[in-house]
Parts: C-alpha cells; structure tokens; sequence
C-alpha cells in the first residue's frame, strides 16, 4: 500500500502558508505608512531607477497592464509618483518619484525592517544567511529571472 501524501509536510504547503502570513503582517505594516503590498513592489522599482516605463514595471513584477495603471493611479493619487508620455510615443508612459515618494522610502524600510525582525527571530544567524539565497533560488525558478546580485 502506497503512503499518503501529508499535504501540510511538504515545501509547497508549507511555503504557500508562510507566504501568506508574511504577505498579511507586510500589509498591516504598510498601512502604518498608507500603502499595500502592490504599491511598494513599485516603489522599490523605482527607488532601484527612477523614471522606468510603465511598460517595464510591468514586466519587472509579473504584473497585467491593469494592475500596474491601478497601483500607478493609487500612487500617484497619493503624490507618491507622477507619470510622464514619452515625447517621442505618446503610448509610453515613464514614471518617476516625487519628492515625497523619495523620502517615504526611509519610513518603508524601518516597517520592512521591523516586519523582518519579528519574523525571523526564531532563525539561527546561519539561517538568517541562507534564506535569502534559497529564496532567491526559488524565485528564479518560478520567474525564470536569473537573481539580480546587489
């Protein structure tokens, strides 16, 4: 007789959980700097380079055209961000930082921070080293994107 499979054992059960308990507690620190999830994937984009097409936010994130002008209009209703028509083609569109979508990035990393400090306490410093790699690993295998060295 074949073992039954214990779904809650296995790395996909496991990250799925673990992923969506991270993705909530990111949302509730977020909110204490008024964004989601969805706008400061943007923003880091952008903090990364400024002025990048909408077209290629996009596809940096994995993201429909819908998402990204939804998170793009949030953003900017915000005055976080400001969007610009490519003189040369008027059907891109560049985004760039405001001021303020600069200096929110200071307020965004001590949440990311705190957020990662609470959920990584229980690790060993070993562990705090590889889990980023393994990560890495694994969303590159999902994405097909080779892992950016910063």
């Amino acid at each position: 007789m074949a073992t039954e499979l214990k779904f809650e054992e296995t790395v996909t059960y496991r990250l799925a959980r673990v992923t969506t308990a991270y993705r909530n507690a990111l949302e509730r620190h977020l909110a204490s700097v008024g964004l989601h999830g969805g706008q400061v994937f943007v923003l880091i984009e952008l903090w990364k380079q400024d002025g990048l097409r909408q077209v290629d936010i996009a596809e940096r994130l994995n993201l429909s055209a819908p998402t990204i002008n939804k998170i793009l209009k949030g953003l900017s209703e915000i005055n976080l961000i400001k969007r610009s028509r490519e003189q040369d083609d008027a059907r891109s569109t560049r985004v760039f930082l405001t001021d303020k979508g600069h200096k929110i990035r200071s307020e965004v990393a001590a949440e990311w921070l705190e957020l990662e400090s609470e959920y990584l306490s229980g690790l060993t410093d070993t562990e705090c080293l590889i889990l980023p790699d393994l990560l890495g690993k694994l969303q590159s295998a999902y994405t097909g994107i080779a892992q950016e060295d910063e």
